[in-house]
């Protein structure tokens, strides 16, 4: 499979099977999709490929210039850097097949919040039920779970997620020591996160998160009027003027790594690429703002109507990094960071985040779901704390969620940078699990191409 397209001043060709990726000059771009054809009907000599494209009429070039053109490309194909077949779809019967390990758990450590964001999918903590906050002995069965399921895997990864986690910091604080106290004996290393909206960010949350937290997630939107409209408090006053500087000061005390800032843009904010400029100026270096996703009655959702400027949008802002890098001003945008080289593992590329098999969200009475988009959704209890996994239909059924699995997924050019996408928005769109979110499929393509010219950019 073959993606090409233009972007930036450009020629961007795409191996998807294989991975390679090309900025080639425009008579070799136009001569590619005239070649592939033929290597597909099994055609491999040189001279009989050159012919049939010297064949064709109106073809603006000289006919020394497309032969060694064609030269060019079948040297590629040898190389096994063009027109590669798929070789991971037979794969994909061992692959739901495989023995796989929990390595990771969502801890719902409040299901409460001190803001009332609009667009918060666990409305304001309570994920379709009562507000409640993790005790410390639901919590210690919970990390119990993760390290009797985690098999052979050393390197285990705890979130704490809420709400706002920092409304319960006691047993945050608790549960670390308590992790902690179980990686020698059980031959484990924990790496907790933290995501938290800043208010309740203090020096002594600081210090702790700074000594025993691998990363910290620091929601902000963007600009202060596009900020305070989405995430204010209950009494409806902005946010933005109380953590900004707190959120400078774990930047700073983290050296600019190990965190990034988080933002969500809406309809309402369809120029988000400002809203991330705004984010460097304020010094923050590890920068992520993505689109909402909300049903379409809501009036921030994105909308089918909204993609061509968002589109143009992300064009703007590959090209403001690009500007600002040549500056000195270099910083990181989540959706545009990319591996050419390595990358994901093969399982990874497939399947993505591993929701519902390695990577599970725990309710604050101790519920199993796939992931915290799920929470509060009775079809996808899992089981619980006290008993493990009880459907083991669920985790089944996750297992299977795969690239492969979805019609849309086989032949889009994007399938192993997104690994299928997120399966709760495929779910809360489609009803189905291997179903795919449409609007968030179109974005996530026009991200992967924007990445890959700045990477083309860069190496230029």
């Amino acid at each position: 499979m073959i993606h090409q397209y233009k972007n930036n001043g450009f020629n961007i060709v795409m191996d998807v099977n294989s991975g390679s990726v090309h900025v080639v000059d425009d008579i070799v771009y136009d001569m590619i999709p005239l070649v592939e054809p033929l290597i597909s009907e099994g055609i491999k000599e040189a001279d009989t490929i050159k012919a049939a494209v010297l064949n064709l009429a109106d073809l603006p070039y000289p006919e020394a210039e497309i032969t060694e053109a064609v030269d060019e490309v079948l040297e590629l194909e040898k190389m096994g850097q063009l027109f590669m077949p798929d070789i991971y779809e037979n794969y994909i019967f061992d692959f739901k097949n495989r023995e796989t390990v929990v390595k990771a758990l969502c801890l719902h450590i409040a299901h409460d919040c001190n803001l009332a964001c609009q667009y918060c999918f666990a409305e304001e903590g309570e994920y379709h039920g009562r507000r409640a906050l993790m005790s410390f002995e639901v919590g210690k069965k919970a990390l119990d779970f993760l390290v009797a399921n985690s098999g052979n895997r050393i390197n285990l990864e705890v979130d704490f997620f809420g709400g706002e986690p920092l409304m319960n910091w006691q047993v945050v604080k608790d549960l670390v020591a308590y992790g902690r106290s179980l990686e020698e004996p059980h031959n484990k290393k924990f790496r907790f996160t933290l995501t938290t909206n800043g208010v309740l960010l203090n020096d002594e949350v600081l210090e702790f998160a700074n000594k025993e937290m691998a990363n910290i997630v620091l929601s902000i939107d963007g600009r202060k009027e596009v900020h305070d409209k989405m995430r204010p408090f209950r009494g409806g006053q902005g946010s933005y003027d109380m953590i900004v500087p707190k959120f400078q000061k774990v930047a700073e005390s983290r050296d600019q790594m190990n965190y990034y800032v988080r933002g969500t843009f809406t309809h309402n904010n369809l120029d988000f690429s400002q809203d991330v400029l705004h984010l460097a100026d304020l010094g923050f270096e590890q920068i992520s703002v993505e689109p909402v996703v909300a049903p379409p009655e809501e009036d921030y959702a994105i909308r089918e109507e909204d993609l061509p400027f968002l589109k143009e949008e992300y064009d703007r802002l590959a090209k403001g990094i690009l500007e600002r890098s040549e500056k000195g001003q270099k910083f990181n945008f989540f959706h545009f960071m990319i591996d050419l080289q390595g990358g994901p593992c093969v399982a990874k590329r497939l399947s993505g985040c591993g929701s519902g098999t390695e990577y599970l969200a725990v309710t604050p009475w101790g519920d199993f779901y796939p992931c915290h988009q799920f929470v509060g959704q009775e079809k996808f209890l899992m089981g619980n704390v006290e008993e493990g996994i009880t459907n083991k239909d669920i985790m089944n059924e996750f297992k299977c969620c795969n690239v492969y699995a979805k019609d849309a997924c086989k032949k889009c050019f994007a399938k192993f940078y997104c690994s299928g996408g997120c399966a709760a928005n495929a779910y809360n769109f489609t009803g189905f699990i291997n179903g795919t979110y449409d609007v968030g499929c179109e974005l996530q393509r026009k991200r992967v191409e924007c990445a890959i010219m700045i990477k083309a950019a860069q190496m230029m």
